[in-house]
């Protein structure tokens, strides 16, 4: 397993940050060809022997679902931080959505809002579970907020499913923002 933890790491970072590292082109939906990624990992001398068929057991065998392959393509669902906006298509969203986050963060959050710091898009979890460790990887007690995506949908703010976990927008207005959940 540890092998394949390895290698989504690596194929993570090659699609969300570094793509040139990789000589990938990628389209503007974030799709690179499989055989592309392929022979840029395979550059890299760690994974000389790489195939298609290593890719699926990653994706089948690591706990996070990072990716999508379809049609000799391949994309990583959501964490870009590359300069070019990865276009995403808008979805109704759940009621609710949650944000786990570093309780330094809070006043700034309250201030401003949700911003996408270094990504392309604000992330959200879908349960509390997954935003609280989100929320720790930045702090041991990290807050939970809760957000009002149905109202600000419908209001025209727009959501973009990430993973079965995770949703994606471009921001979140502190009036969104219906509070923090307790634990």
């Amino acid at each position: 397993m540890e092998w394949y933890d390895s290698l989504s790491k690596e194929v993570s970072y090659a699609l969300r940050h570094a793509p040139w590292e990789y000589q990938l082109d990628m389209d503007e939906e974030g799709w690179v060809a499989v055989d592309q990624l392929l022979e840029g990992l395979r550059k890299k001398g760690k994974w000389t022997h790489l195939s298609v068929s290593d890719l699926q057991l990653m994706m089948e065998r690591t706990k996070k679902k990072r990716f999508e392959l379809q049609a000799g393509k391949i994309r990583a669902f959501y964490g870009h931080s590359i300069p070019m906006k990865i276009e995403k298509q808008a979805a109704v969203p759940p009621d609710l959505l949650y944000h786990g986050t570093a309780r330094r963060f809070l006043e700034s959050i309250w201030e401003r809002g949700l911003l996408p710091g270094e990504r392309q898009y604000v992330h959200l979890s879908q349960d509390v579970e997954t935003a609280r460790a989100v929320g720790k990887r930045h702090d041991a007690k990290p807050c939970i907020l809760v957000i009002d995506a149905k109202r600000a949908w419908e209001e025209g703010v727009k959501f973009y499913p990430g993973n079965e976990d995770v949703w994606l927008t471009d921001y979140v207005a502190g009036r969104y923002i219906k509070g923090k959940e307790e634990k």
